[in-house]
């Protein structure tokens, strides 16, 4: 193709791609299965229009698309969300990731016949959640907030070690005398430098977020571009888990009132859309659909497996010491959806060249596009059914856009007052408000109330404020002061 070419076919796969999207959505079913099934449709192995089986360059775009859908997780959260339910989030990306790709390799081994490594190498593949399968599927559902939190972070720690331990049993394959010294190493090397350079970018992120003034909002995003590159390369390039970093970046900004919050997160949106389009459609074409006739029966057993006794199990010994009853349990496991992540990990023991790579590839699909759609399509009904749902949406959204506002000079900033902050229990006009900010609305609970002076805020609160931008630095040292860091704010007694 010539680059006219190449552009309108982008541009079609991407509109085909929004297309999906909205058919998914009347039709109930996770937006990924019909991406996938574009890609299949339109591959080498379908109407034959893009000729594509390159596995490398399809593990390269997948890694991109991830650490693209992984910041921006984190930016969509923050840490002030994520913090309530962060020991039940990373007991399950760690403990039931762990614990879900032994229970599946066991399986694997006993029911197909594969031995004990290539059974964990492909219980290590299906082992991770997909965090834009589930980011996907959260915005639609009313599931508990805290269901849903947990659901999220989760997703978003757990790739970390799913890679990990693909490659670790890649090595225990590849490399004779290599075992469980060697890849707990892995473990603690990688996500250690993982953790050091994803805390340490985030908050260098943020400090230059706020001290330096940019000349348009538009070089805000392409900030944050840099922020997540910075993020996933930084720890990359020293054997760090880069997918931990990006993901820990993404939750710093998140949490931070920085300027022009909206739009980067507005933006990054966007992206994440962009990045789980050209994901799907791409391992869609990579996929021979004449070759999953035979993995039917493999690929429904290990779906089966995974969905009926490895994530229920692994979700039991997850949070086995957090408060949670036997209904939310049961919702949690069914949450675990999966998605492009294993079918990117599945590509791995390709390139490496281990023995039966591509059948694990074809198994792999099979078993994510079918549990996928046993889980995604139920989802909600079987939290309604235990009820596990709430009136509120799962993840809240912005109230308003804020593009108009900001054109003529002023930020909405939107504040979650905690139990443990210094205003809660105050009155608005205590707050210590500067002259050129005003509190517009507090939504309390599913209520959206206009405050007066008198009004007093409560922990829950999500107060939205008015800043012109001239004193938004100055508001953001005030929200420091009303979390208890600093001087009491000017309202104090």
């Amino acid at each position: 193709m010539n680059d006219a070419e190449l552009i309108l076919v982008a541009g079609a796969l991407l509109a085909a791609g929004i297309g999906a999207s909205l058919a998914a959505g009347r039709m109930r079913l996770p937006g990924l299965v019909l991406f996938l099934a574009l890609g299949m449709a339109i591959g080498s192995d379908g109407t034959g229009w893009i000729d594509f089986s390159d596995y490398e360059l399809a593990r390269t775009i997948g890694v991109i698309a991830l650490a693209l859908i992984l910041f921006e997780g984190g930016l969509a959260s923050g840490y002030l969300e994520v913090r309530p339910v962060l020991r039940p989030a990373i007991s399950l990306a760690l403990v039931g990731t762990i614990a879900t790709a032994l229970i599946t390799g066991l399986v694997a081994t006993w029911l197909l016949g594969f031995s004990y490594l290539e059974g964990m190498l492909l219980g290590s593949i299906l082992a991770a959640t997909d965090g834009a399968a589930i980011f996907a599927l959260l915005r639609g559902s009313t599931v508990r907030r805290r269901l849903a939190r947990t659901l999220e972070a989760e997703s978003g720690f757990n790739d970390p070690v799913a890679v990990l331990l693909v490659l670790g049993f890649m090595d225990w394959i590849q490399h004779d005398g290599y075992g469980l010294p060697d890849m707990a190493w892995l473990f603690a090397r990688e996500l250690a430098i993982g953790l050091a350079v994803g805390v340490l970018v985030g908050a260098l992120a943020i400090r230059a977020f706020r001290r330096v003034n940019l000349e348009t909002r538009g070089l805000y995003p392409v900030a944050s571009i840099a922020t997540a590159a910075i993020a996933y390369g930084g720890a990359a390039i020293i054997h760090g888990s880069g997918f931990l970093s990006v993901y820990l970046a993404g939750l710093a900004l998140g949490h931070a009132q920085i300027p022009a919050k909206r739009t980067i997160t507005a933006f990054h949106e966007g992206v994440a859309w962009v990045a789980q389009i050209t994901l799907f459609l791409t391992l869609g074409l990579l996929v021979f659909p004449s070759q999953l006739g035979d993995v039917l029966l493999k690929g429904t057993l290990v779906a089966l497996a995974v969905v009926l006794v490895a994530r229920p199990a692994a979700t039991i010994l997850g949070t086995a010491f957090d408060r949670f009853s036997a209904r939310e349990r049961v919702v949690l496991g069914w949450g675990g959806l999966r998605g492009a992540v294993p079918v990117v990990l599945a590509t791995f023991p390709v390139i490496r060249g281990i023995p039966g790579s591509l059948e694990f590839f074809n198994i792999v699909f099979f078993a994510v596009v079918l549990s996928t759609i046993l889980q995604g399509t139920t989802f909600e009904l079987v939290a309604r059914r235990l009820g596990a749902t709430s009136s509120r949406p799962a993840l809240p959204r912005p109230l308003t856009e804020t593009g108009t506002i900001r054109g003529l000079g002023a930020e909405v900033i939107e504040y979650a007052v905690r139990a443990g902050d210094r205003i809660a229990g105050r009155r608005v006009r205590e707050l210590g408000l500067p002259r050129e900010a005003l509190v517009s609305v507090i939504v309390r609970g599913s209520e959206a109330i206009p405050p007066r002076g008198s009004s007093r805020v409560q922990p829950g609160d999500r107060l939205h404020v008015v800043v012109r931008q001239e004193v938004a630095k100055d508001f953001v040292a005030l929200t420091e002061r009303w979390r208890g860091a600093g001087a009491d704010p000017p309202g104090d007694d």
